[in-house]
């Protein structure tokens, strides 16, 4: 049982409260926290540092062209706003750009995937963002200017930016800011009347309605007039009947009436008239309203289910107003926060071309307001909780008594202090220490406290846990998965497609089924689409078997039984998105000579510090060039002799991308997995389970091609050569 503080007479060290420990125990247990302590701080310490510099994901800078540094992108309270197109042959029917199967080669987008715009994109144009939100479009003939608000990371304010596009959405350029304010700008609402181009922001802070003249459009604008002096936002103006109409919500500090005003006037300049029926109930505007066979719509943002609706208006009379929800039938996210609109949509935006399809526009966010706040509360809390358990275990078991601040010039204790002393000798844990259990015990104390301070860490440092795809040129794209495998391997398949049909560029999943009674689709717990493709044969070649019906230019290549997380496929696509031309793989081999070949595992090539073979079992490719060259009259051989063996499948695709590549350009490129997971292992249903089989019959793989095809062995492409370091 621990001891009460010395107290001495007199001043000095004797004066001083320090650390007792339970008779029996000795300085030295003292000691021995001590150095639990040490550990403990060591090990958050060292966690700390690994995932700061280790984890790709927190590396979300933007760069120009010259690899330098730009600000922008930073954590926003507000949310990680993004930008999407849209298109329909009505405005209530709209789907996302990649549906559309749009491909740009210029930004290696094959096909062009939302969003189309994000603060990445403004940041490298020269203009510091932090999101995008709020679009609106302008139609001037066949050209598209979309107009934003970017959160400037310097100001921390709104201003509103411009964007450009000739191809109907497809690419966009960034002309810069188009206003900027001492104040925040957003929802830049922009018309035309009387052949000169108006724009209607939100001016927080203002407590008016401000209209702006282009002067020189789309840069230059002019304050027309202040149109009218109460705090609406989210506005926009409309004629109908002979009558223009003001939509707003009415703002009272940072905080939004969540029903909505109407005014009235016969010139867009007012004067302007309330209606007679303000407010109206119903949810605040959330875009741009518009006309479809001959109805007027109104699109408002419930703020509930953080997502748009669509209103039919019926009756809108200077003093009566109705309006009925309709469906708005457009692609609802199914990834959650791996999707760029996964947590909420605000603002939706749509136009009519001149070829009489609809284009749209709408805003994104994959978290919810105060994300950052709430997640740095409950990092810092669990940090504090991690700490806390060992010092209250310590306190209980007599170790530390510190906890309580004792002075010898306390001569009677008060109840508190009392009533804390029983409770310690209620709980006191009759464990010796240096006793095996105790050990134990106080081992387990240790771990228990790194794993909930490194969660904290998590919440603090590792972002909302969504794992984010990687821009190439400005552009995001998609690809397709592809797993071959048969009916005893179905429990494994089903962890497979929920866990990756999460990852945000996978568009499709095709299952190869090569043996036994195919599965139902529908079984499948998929945030995108399965389909099952039945072969007739049972043969690896079916692996590389020319698809029609897949939609991307890239190919995951992926064994259904391996497992590893989302941002390792993303940076692996992006990696291949910048050399389309090549195997991009995470399992590296290398041949080496003289003959006869051998086939030996990852360590020789780690040894040798480079390698030349990129195994299939998951690997990004070109499906039009892989394809082609694996059914090629010239493979032909390299197929049997696949059949034959049942084995050498990725050997072959190898060799045939070696001795297509000319020049010193490498035909592999390697990526190291964060981590990952062979689930066979836990299974008897492995295809290569017996490893030295195996390795001698890939050996003699090896030796066939190589008379077939030519070598490898003059291909060797080093390890550490990419500046991104991902290839450690």
């Amino acid at each position: 049982m621990g001891s009460s503080p010395i107290v001495g007479n007199s001043g000095g060290a004797s004066d001083k409260v320090r650390w007792r420990v339970r008779e029996g125990g000795g300085g030295s247990m003292s000691l021995h926290y001590l150095f639990v302590l040490f550990l403990l701080c060591s090990s958050v310490g060292v966690f700390y540092i690994f995932y700061i510099f280790s984890n790709p994901s927190l590396k979300n800078h933007s760069y120009n062209d010259n690899n330098n540094l730009l600000i922008g992108c930073q954590e926003d309270n507000e949310g990680s706003w993004g930008i999407g197109v849209y298109y329909g042959d009505s405005p209530l029917s709209l789907k996302p750009i990649e549906d559309m199967n749009i491909w740009d080669n210029k930004s290696a987008a094959w096909p062009v995937a939302n969003p189309i715009l994000t603060c990445a994109s403004v940041t490298a144009s020269g203009f510091p963002s932090n999101y995008v939100a709020d679009p609106f479009l302008y139609v001037q003939d066949d050209v598209l200017y979309l107009f934003f608000e970017s959160k400037n990371p310097i100001t921390m304010q709104g201003d509103i930016g411009v964007a450009r596009s000739v191809d109907n959405g497809a690419t966009w350029e960034q002309l810069g800011v188009a206003l900027d304010k001492d104040w925040h700008l957003s929802h830049p609402y922009v018309f035309n009347y009387n052949q000169q181009v108006y724009m209607m922001p939100n001016g927080i802070g203002n407590g008016n309605v401000r209209l702006y003249r282009a002067i020189d459009f789309p840069l230059k604008w002019k304050l027309e007039k202040i149109i009218l002096d109460r705090p609406l936002v989210h506005t926009f103006i409309i004629q109908h009947e002979e009558m223009y109409w003001i939509f707003g919500s009415f703002q009272s500090g940072m905080t939004t009436n969540r029903n909505f005003e109407i005014w009235y006037s016969n010139s867009p300049f007012g004067p302007w008239t309330p209606h007679k029926s303000n407010p109206i109930s119903g949810p605040r505007n959330g875009g741009r309203p518009f006309v479809y066979n001959g109805n007027l719509y109104r699109l408002a943002h419930d703020d509930d289910d953080q997502r748009i609706q669509a209103f039919k208006i019926e009756v809108l009379t200077t003093y009566n107003y109705k309006e009925v929800e309709v469906d708005l039938r457009t692609e609802n996210p199914t990834k959650g926060k791996n999707a760029w609109n996964g947590a909420r949509f605000n603002n939706l935006d749509v136009q009519r071309l001149r070829t009489g399809q609809w284009v749209a526009v709408a805003d994104g966010d994959r978290t919810l307001y105060g994300d950052v706040t709430s997640r740095h509360m409950v990092g810092c809390g669990l940090f504090i909780a991690g700490g806390s358990i060992v010092l209250f275990m310590g306190w209980l078991l007599g170790f530390v008594k510190w906890l309580i601040p004792f002075t010898h010039n306390i001569k009677k204790r008060n109840d508190a202090i009392l009533a804390l002393e029983r409770l310690k000798m209620r709980l006191r844990l009759n464990i010796d220490v240096n006793a095996y259990m105790g050990k134990l015990f106080l081992s387990f104390l240790l771990i228990l406290s790194i794993v909930i301070i490194c969660v904290g860490f998590g919440f603090i440092y590792g972002g909302n846990g969504a794992q984010k795809p990687y821009p190439v040129n400005g552009h995001f794209s998609q690809f397709t998965l592809l797993a071959m495998t048969y009916d005893a391997r179905i429990w494994n398949l089903k962890m497979y497609v929920k866990h990756y049909s999460r990852c945000a560029s996978i568009r499709e999943i095709v299952v190869v089924w090569n043996k036994g009674k195919p599965p139902n689709p529908n079984e499948f717990d998929s945030s995108v689409p399965v389909r099952i493709r039945v072969e007739e044969k049972n043969s690896l070649n079916n692996r590389f078997k020319p698809d029609p019906l897949i939609q991307t230019k890239a190919v995951l290549e992926l064994d259904d039984d391996i497992m590893m997380n989302c941002d390792d496929l993303e940076r692996g696509f992006k990696i291949w998105r910048e050399n389309p031309d090549r195997l991009v793989g995470f399992y590296p081999r290398l041949v080496t000579g003289p003959p006869p070949l051998k086939y030996r595992p990852e360590k020789h090539a780690r040894k040798h510090n480079g390698y030349n073979m990129i195994l299939t079992g998951a690997v990004f490719i070109d499906r039009e060039v892989a394809f082609e060259r694996y059914w090629s009259d010239e493979a032909e051989l390299g197929r049997k002799m696949v059949d034959e063996v049942f084995n050498c499948e990725d050997v072959l695709m190898n060799f045939l991308y070696a001795n297509s590549t000319t020049g010193d350009s490498p035909s592999v490129e390697y990526l190291k997995p964060t981590w990952a997971i062979d689930t066979s292992k836990f299974s008897g249903v492995a295809i290569s389970g017996n490893t030295q089989a195996h390795y001698r019959v890939r050996s003699s793989c090896l030796d066939k091609f190589t008379k077939l095809y030519g070598g490898l062995t003059d291909r060797k492409v080093e390890f550490r050569r990419r500046k991104d370091g991902w290839d450690v």
